[in-house]
């Protein structure tokens, strides 16, 4: 139950035909024998496209840094609401527990 189980060897035969040297008389001949076609050099890859590079002007440098500088204050003005809102959300409920608690003391102490 807990033993591995390991799949079936490989049935396929071997070839070993490939082995066999190259015959001296034909340079394109294939080495095992076979009927192949001779095969053809393969064609050179192609040269990538290069592509220029990217360029900086002094007003696209000035564009990025007043666009980044707004996306801070966006993001930072956001993160402080919601900070701001959790804060007042929790000192909203802490006034809730003190006036209950002294409504249920004044209760009991009437009894």
């Amino acid at each position: 139950m807990f033993t591995p189980k390991y799949p079936a060897p490989d049935t396929a035969p071997t070839r070993t035909a490939h082995l066999i040297p190259m015959p001296t008389g034909d340079a394109h001949a294939p080495a095992c024998g076979c009927h192949h076609s001779p095969v053809a050099p393969a064609a050179p890859a192609p040269v990538p496209v290069s592509r220029p590079a990217v360029q900086l002007t002094p007003g696209s440098l000035i564009v990025a840094a007043a666009g980044g500088t707004a996306v801070v204050l966006v993001v930072g003005a956001v993160l402080v609401s919601m900070l701001l809102a959790v804060a007042i959300t929790g000192v909203s409920v802490a006034i809730c527990a003190v006036v209950l608690r002294s409504l249920l003391n004044s209760q009991n102490q009437q009894r």
